[in-house]
């Protein structure tokens, strides 16, 4: 156990801070890499260059972004062996393997291939280059797999068994394909291309609203809006999906969810109503006040008109995880989401309309500002996600066998601190960063000069000898 309580409460910040801001990064980079293999592969068919010049344009808002996730991803493994000791060293058997296996078939194979996608233009064919970038898409997405992979197995462990302070695994199949991950990992998946397409639809929406490249910037748009409302519905059935393995596995976290303390009132009638808003009263034991939908709840929960939902007063007291945060959380989430696919509706309406044409669409000025706008909401939704699922799962670190205090490492009041300001100080840093030079290849703007690359005959470069002398090696430029 740590020293006291702030200490601990410093150390929950301090991750939640690392985590929260390391989540914001990964969702583009695999939803990105996938665009940009899309859009390099319709340049490669149909040899538009138009393409071309998208593809490269968002290449380096891509290349931000990775950098910015791969700093503050290292810093968050960091934060586990500084923060979480006693956890790490205890899960290591099966949560170490996991995020080792991580770097090596998907961080080092991404490592690879992203070189060849940045570098490569021009230097290897285009075929080569297209599957270059296929491969960073793919690893992105392995990633991500095993990640989920490790964070659903604290959600719902299988596999294993605690004991003599050690997690055992027992059964690797089950430890490794848990239940939690089977519904976890698609609904991260959907909302790293939902968070995707709409970066890219809010892009190209600034550059026709202030009509720069408009012939470049619009087919991308139209395109981003279709696979944004056919992702963001998508997202919705997936939402329910994972919300009914929780309601399974972590019914505890479910019903803080939902703010339900009771599956049935006092007078034994079933307690089905859904709580659109609400707040806790003092003694913890119920809502002080809410507005809810009467049946709302069982019908989203059970699929019944009348299903009870087991409530919080029947666990006890010190495994009840908080209310007020996955509560709201949670609506942030959902409501982010449900407003991501009316503007993206509302986009194919405009299309159906033919008012997104070249000649017009620069005068929907209060649909393209919307769009523009929305680029907020889905990283909102990520954070209020994570957050929902997080603290849901609380008090335990792993859920039902190890509670979160019990996995902190042992350190002072005032290391904590050390450790909570260093942390934010290069977190901030590195989302200010990230901020402006995104900012400042927007400004730029795509590059309409350079050549197009070739079919990877170009020379890597020749050395500037004194003259009268030669190399018997191949010729190479000293970069300028």
């Amino acid at each position: 156990m740590l020293s006291n309580d702030l200490t601990s409460l410093i150390t929950r910040i301090d991750f939640a801070l690392i985590s929260s801001i390391h989540i914001i990064y990964p969702p583009l980079t695999i939803g990105l890499a996938l665009l940009l293999f899309i859009s390099e592969l319709i340049w490669v068919r149909k040899k538009d260059d138009k393409w071309y010049r998208i593809t490269r344009f968002f290449e380096k808002l891509f290349i931000v972004n990775f950098g910015a996730g791969v700093a503050t991803g290292v810093t968050m493994e960091m934060a586990f062996g500084i923060l979480y000791g006693r956890f790490s060293q205890a899960a290591g058997p099966f949560f170490g393997q996991v995020l080792g296996y991580e770097t090596i078939t998907a961080f080092m194979y991404e490592a690879g291939f992203i070189g060849l996608m940045i570098f490569g233009w021009g230097k290897i064919s285009r075929g080569m280059h297209l599957f270059a970038t296929f491969n960073v898409a793919l690893s992105s997405t392995l990633s991500a797999m095993w990640i989920l992979v490790a964070n659903s197995w604290m959600q719902t462990p299988t596999g294993v068994v605690y004991k003599n302070g050690i997690f055992e695994v027992t059964d690797w199949i089950a430890a490794l394909f848990n239940t939690n991950v089977r519904s976890a990992f698609p609904h991260m998946l959907l909302a790293s291309f939902e968070l995707s397409l709409t970066f890219v639809v809010s892009v190209c929406a600034f550059f026709v609203l202030k009509r720069r490249h408009v012939d470049i910037f619009l087919k991308p748009f139209k395109y981003g809006l279709v696979a944004l409302a056919v992702v963001a519905a998508a997202q919705v059935y997936m939402g329910d999906v994972l919300g009914e393995n929780t309601l399974e596995n972590k019914p505890a976290a479910l019903a803080a969810m939902e703010g339900q303390y009771d599956a049935y009132d006092a007078q034994g009638n079933v307690n089905n109503a859904w709580n659109i808003i609400g707040w806790p009263n003092k003694e913890g034991t119920g809502l002080a006040w809410s507005i809810s939908i009467p049946h709302a709840l069982s019908l989203i929960e059970t699929k019944t008109w009348n299903g009870p939902v087991r409530g919080l007063n029947s666990f006890p007291k010190d495994e009840q995880p908080p209310v007020v945060i996955p509560f709201y959380t949670f609506r942030i989430m959902a409501a982010a989401g449900g407003a991501l696919l009316l503007v993206s509706l509302w986009g194919v309406w405009l299309m159906a309309r033919r008012r997104l044409t070249a000649e017009k669409a620069s005068d929907n000025k209060l649909f393209l500002m919307i769009s523009v706008a929305m680029v907020v909401l889905p990283y909102l939704a990520v954070i209020a996600g994570w957050w929902t699922r997080e603290i849901g799962r609380q008090p335990w670190i792993v859920y039902g066998l190890m509670r979160t205090e019990d996995g902190m490492s042992a350190m002072t009041t005032g290391l904590a601190i050390f450790w909570l300001i260093g942390f934010a100080i290069f977190e901030s840093a590195v989302v200010v960063g990230t901020i402006w030079f995104l900012a400042k290849v927007v400004r730029q703007g795509p590059d309409l000069t350079s050549n197009i690359p070739g079919e990877g005959h170009e020379h890597l470069g020749q050395l500037d000898l004194p003259e009268g002398e030669h190399a018997d090696h191949p010729e190479y430029i000293r970069p300028v």
